[in-house]
């Protein structure tokens, strides 16, 4: 790559491809009230920013970037070759490479080519979403970072962020996840992942189905939200992406009962289509069997005004009120008995509930408290302390 790819530029101004419209909520995004920071932003750099189709972090990153930058920030997005934002934008690699999401090569190649914009002493302070090498590698940059965990704690990433977590201030997205972590690990905050409720249109009156969203994997539950809408007698939509190493367990599970009324499989969905299915259920299924670090599908759905009926498993607990905003249970009968009582649940209940916790102006709130204490007491680098 050569030398002109890699300068900042200002993009074209960038449109969400979902303008905002029937919003009963919304709010201005002021200025940081205590001057401008000049922030780095990495993104992943194997899709996009925002995500085509299927893509959390991406999402995350996006909504966070376009309210930093609103709220008078100084940003630079360090992203996949193909993204857009208000923001300055800076694509590293030659390409993305969404099928090769995880490959150590990708990443440091690109986190190493983000270090050495970095270090040319422009940036207050870089908020890491990239993955393990900017967080092993943090202690080398002169800059303050912040490294948001998206992902669940596993053994192998417990060990990891043990040895590694003191060199930098580690968010989590939720208290779940940091219940799950290694003792080792200090975690500066609990923030939520945001979302940008001028997208969302709040539905007061529902369709007659129930909905499932997510990728197709037995801890997802798929097949329990089949069981749990067959017993409340409503139809069900599941709506997901059949990854590599998926398609056996749908054929086996899923396939047998989708028949076009009572079971509909719609595939991958996004955009305005995503935005209508999540609208108009009557409530959004979420029969997880794991510690899940957050579920953005369930604040997704909150934000129509759409209920939330879950098992009280991860983060679920923290983002599901129970008789507010939806209802924890205990397993598919408990999630098909509960069918019968979302009309004691308001959908404005609901994307209140949103507002106050995860709308993208909250959370970038919380953020720069964050980025102005970390460059107030960061890690000195290695080459400071020796």
């Amino acid at each position: 790559m050569d030398s002109v790819a890699a300068e900042p530029h200002r993009a074209a101004p960038y449109r969400p491809s979902h303008p905002p419209r029937g919003l009963s909520l919304g709010r201005a995004a002021p200025r940081s009230p205590t001057g401008a920071l000049r922030i780095a932003m990495l993104a992943p750099p194997w899709i996009p920013v925002p995500a085509p189709g299927y893509g959390g972090v991406e999402t995350v990153v996006s909504a966070l970037t376009e309210a930093l930058v609103e709220r008078g920030h100084d940003v630079t997005l360090l992203a996949a070759p193909g993204s857009r934002s208000n923001a300055h934008v800076v694509t590293l690699l030659d390409a993305a490479h969404p099928d090769e999401i995880e490959r150590s090569l990708h990443e440091a190649d690109h986190v190493a080519r983000a270090f050495a914009l970095i270090e040319g002493g422009q940036f207050d302070v870089v908020h890491d979403h990239c993955g393990f090498t900017a967080l092993a590698m943090a202690d080398r940059l002169d800059v303050a970072l912040v490294h948001t965990l998206h992902g669940q704690f596993t053994e192998s990433t417990a060990a990891f962020y043990a040895h590694h977590g003191h060199k930098a201030a580690v968010v989590a997205i939720s208290r779940a996840q940091i219940e799950c972590a290694p003792a080792e690990l200090h975690v500066v905050a609990a923030i939520p992942n945001p979302i940008d409720l001028r997208a969302w249109s709040l539905t007061e009156r529902k369709d007659d189905y129930l909905l499932w969203v997510g990728r197709m994997t037995e801890v997802k539950g798929p097949h329990r939200a089949i069981a749990a809408a067959r017993a409340a007698g409503v139809p069900l939509v599941l709506a997901g992406v059949i990854q590599p190493g998926q398609r056996a367990f749908y054929e086996r599970e899923i396939a047998p009962h989708v028949d076009g009324e009572r079971v509909r499989f719609v595939g991958e969905v996004g955009g305005e289509v995503k935005r209508s299915l999540f609208a108009h259920a009557r409530a959004l299924l979420m029969p997880i069997r794991w510690e899940e670090p957050f579920g953005m599908v369930m604040v997704e759905a909150l934000a129509c005004g759409t209920p939330v009926i879950a098992f009280p498993e991860g983060a679920a607990c923290e983002l599901v009120v129970d008789g507010l905003t939806g209802f924890l249970v205990a397993d598919e009968a408990a999630m098909g008995a509960a069918v019968s009582q979302l009309e004691r649940i308001a959908p404005a209940a609901c994307r209140a509930w949103v507002a106050g916790h995860c709308d993208v102006d909250v959370v970038a709130s919380a953020y720069e408290q964050v980025f102005r204490d970390t460059i107030g007491a960061r890690v000195q680098p290695l080459a400071a302390r020796a």
